[in-house]
């Protein structure tokens, strides 16, 4: 596996041929760029979500040009507060054509999913993000490793067959 840049991983994000997959297994993050918002949340202000506008934008662009961006989030029952506040900001992503769906992590008990979150970019490319136990960050690692592929596109289409869209899931 070779370590990538954020740069690196933001031209991916943006130049993938047909189709990104996202599986998110944590249930919860730390990210830099989110804090602040999740913070206002929690103390019930307002957020106009503007934030999410460059993404927002990405994703239309990705959609007109026909290409798909799925994302798959395992969460547990009931939900930590960073995934009631994802939940709560998704709608902004899934209008701009990104297909957010949720899967109970009761329902991947028999699913062999890889140890850390990925992307799979175009099936030919693997992105594990690693994080630290707060959440935060810590690296990005690609591969281009058959194996490391299959497992991933194996265990992206195990757990997409399980979700529930983004529209049809109540949080509880």
């Amino acid at each position: 596996m070779t370590p990538i840049s954020e740069a690196e991983f933001d031209s991916l994000l943006r130049t993938f041929e047909r189709d990104s997959l996202h599986l998110e297994t944590r249930d919860a993050y730390g990210t830099a760029i989110e804090l602040p918002y999740m913070a206002k949340w929690a103390a019930g202000e307002p957020d106009d979500l503007a934030w999410l506008g460059d993404w927002c934008s990405t994703l239309r662009k990705h959609v007109k040009a026909g290409k798909s961006v799925r994302r798959a989030r395992i969460v547990s029952e009931p939900l930590s507060e960073y995934q009631r506040w994802s939940h709560s900001i998704a709608g902004p992503m899934v209008e701009a054509g990104e297909d957010i769906r949720w899967v109970p992590r009761r329902l991947v008990s028999s699913v062999p999913i890889p140890g850390n979150d990925f992307y799979l970019f175009d099936n030919r490319l693997a992105v594990f993000l690693i994080y630290t136990g707060g959440g935060l960050n810590a690296a990005m690692l690609s591969s281009t490793n058959p194996a490391d592929l299959e497992l991933c596109r194996s265990a992206f289409e195990a757990v997409w067959h399980l979700s529930i869209p983004h529209c049809d899931y109540q949080p509880v």
